[in-house]
Parts: C-alpha cells; structure tokens; sequence
C-alpha cells in the first residue's frame, strides 16, 4: 500500500462511478459531484439534455424521441462516450477550466474487485478523455475500508461488504492490501426488482419507476399494529390506480434469494482466510457500506447469519469517495515495513 498511496498523493481528482451515482471528489475542495448516473438523450439528433438528478426525474416520463440511458452497469462503465458527455455536463464549465490548467493532471478511480481488464480500460479512456494523464485505479474495497475509517493499513483483519446497486463486494483486508475478496452479482437492484416481481405476481400491482425505492416502501410503511402495508400502484390488467394491503414478512421471503447470494459470498470470503484473521473477525465484526447498506433489515440478517457483530458505516454510501478523498489528502499513514538488512 506504500506505492499506491505514493502515486495517490500525486493525484487532484477522486472518482467513484457508481451504478446508481457518480461522484467526485477535488483535493483541497472536497466532494463537489453526487448526482445520479443518468443521462438523458434526443435520439434524433443525439443531443443530450439532462444529466443526474433531472435526467432521473424524466425516467418512465419521456416521450418517444427522448431516452434515459445509464452508462454505468455493476460499478463498469459500459458506454465509454455517453459517461464522458455525462461527467463533463456534471462538472459544469468551471470545474472543467480548472481542469484543462493542468497539463499533468492525475486522476484516481474506483473499480470493482476482480474487474476485468476491459472493465479497467474503460474506466481509464472515460477520465484520460475528460484531460487525465494517468489514472490510478484503486479496488472499491479497500476505498471503502478506508473511508468508513477501518485501520486497514495495519497488520489485523477487517471485512467490508460493500453493497451497491448492481453488485455486492465484500473483502478480508490486512496490510492495506486484499487477503481475501469475492464480488457477488447482486445489489439493490437485484433486490428491488425482487420486490416488484413478488407484488406484481401475488397483487397484480405496478409500481412506478421513480420514488421511495420497493423495499424501502413495503417495510417501512407498516401498521404496528396489523402489520401490513398500504401500497400504491397501478393496477396490471385495468391500468387503474390502486391500492392493496401487503404482508412485509411475505416481501421478506420474496428477497430472499438474492440476500442468501450475499450471505453465501461472505461464507466463501471467510472460508478462504486463515484462523488468525477470522478470529481478529470475530472482536472486530464486519462493516457494512455502499448505498444499499441502508436496505431494512439487511444489518440484522447477516448478524444472525454468521454470529458476528455486524456494523453500518456512518453515510456509508459516500464511504468510498471519502476514502479515495482521505488517500489523495494524505489523511492515511502507511505502514513502514523496512527491511532488517539492507
């Protein structure tokens, strides 16, 4: 970690291409992007007209000629040219002047754990596009650890899971490096779509695009004393507004399956470390970040699940720009392992 956070400290820009969100983080400014990863776009004239927040407001509402695009998929950039255009609108003209001042500008970025080299060359191409001369890539794990303030820097064992939209990461660290990682193709997204899939089958409901995400609405919205929620949407044969009454213990069956498949990955994770890592496990617990971190319930059920005491960062869906931030401020101290005999 000693190298990387050598080369970090040359870099000015933070990124963090989420599935969900894009940030960026400015070295001396802070955080000064956190808009959704949409854009919107004419498709006859190719034209782009909104990007982040106002682009997700038109998702589900636009007329023929006008598509909301996602360029980022599972924490990968997938379409190269739209997330530059979508990155240089959230930017703005003044932050891309301070930009095109600095002929040897570094920029850093986060990639998922085990990424494929194309995944990497596109996250590279997106930010040399923008002026970058180099781009250093820094696995979201250990961004993430470093942000929710883990010592990962030192010689004792900490696990992150970090849940995003499309994907779920989850990493042993130690030394600043990876002892042990697995990236599971499940996020919030998986879990969401879940919930839909279960209310349209069992209630004939829809629910619209936009708003209080699925989950979020089912279990949070409950008669303490019925237990039941009350659940707008559109009716699927009349196409009616309609209400139903939903069982939140029958939503948590239904999601099911894809928060088993991030237990399992934390199971494979923990059964690659060796036993003095899982015991510094065992005091320390496991820490949760990324947006979907937040989902109701999820906390408990992996506490129950492995018997380990599981905790949730604080704002843990900014903990990985946070850390790349902490790395380019020079906030973390490596550990110094000089050699005994030169």
């Amino acid at each position: 970690m000693t190298l990387s956070l050598q080369q970090l400290l040359r870099c000015s820009v933070a990124v963090d291409l989420g599935s969900a969100r894009t940030r960026v983080y400015i070295k001396g400014r802070g955080l000064v992007v956190d808009e959704p990863s949409v854009a919107a776009v004419n498709v006859r004239t190719g034209a782009l007209i909104a990007v982040g927040a106002a682009a997700s407001q038109m998702d589900g509402r636009t007329p023929g000629y006008i598509r909301v695009v996602r360029p980022i998929s599972g924490g990968t950039v997938v379409d190269i040219d739209m997330a530059q255009r979508m990155l240089r609108a959230l930017l703005g003209e003044k932050l891309r002047r301070a930009w095109r001042r600095r002929p040897t500008l570094r920029a850093a970025v986060c990639t998922p754990y085990g990424s494929e080299p194309l995944a990497q060359r596109a996250a590279v191409e997106t930010l040399m596009g923008l002026g970058a001369r180099r781009v250093e890539l820094v696995d979201t794990t250990i961004a993430a650890g470093v942000g929710c303030g883990l010592p990962v820097e030192q010689p004792e064992a900490t696990m992150i899971v970090v849940c995003g939209a499309g994907t779920t990461q989850v990493g042993v660290l130690s030394l600043g490096s990876i002892v042990a990682a697995e990236t599971i193709g499940v996020g919030g997204n998986a879990i969401d779509h879940a919930v839909l899939q279960h209310l349209r089958l069992q209630h004939e409901l829809m629910l619209p695009s936009q708003g209080v995400r699925p989950l979020h609405l089912v279990l949070s919205n409950t008669d303490p004393e019925a237990g039941i929620s009350e659940v707008h949407g559109r009716d699927v044969v009349s196409g009616l507004p309609r209400m139903v009454h939903v069982d939140p213990e029958r939503v948590r069956q239904a999601i099911g399956t894809p928060l088993t498949a991030i237990l399992d990955g934390i199971g494979v994770v923990l059964r690659r470390s060796s036993p003095d890592l899982v015991a510094d496990l065992v005091e320390r617990g496991i820490m949760l970040a990324g947006g979907s971190a937040m989902m109701p319930g999820l906390e408990a059920m992996i506490r129950q699940a492995t018997g380990m005491p599981v905790h949730t960062a604080d704002r843990p869906d900014l903990c990985a720009v946070r850390g790349l931030g902490a790395m380019l401020e020079g906030k973390v101290a490596p550990l110094r392992l000089d050699p005994l005999f030169t």
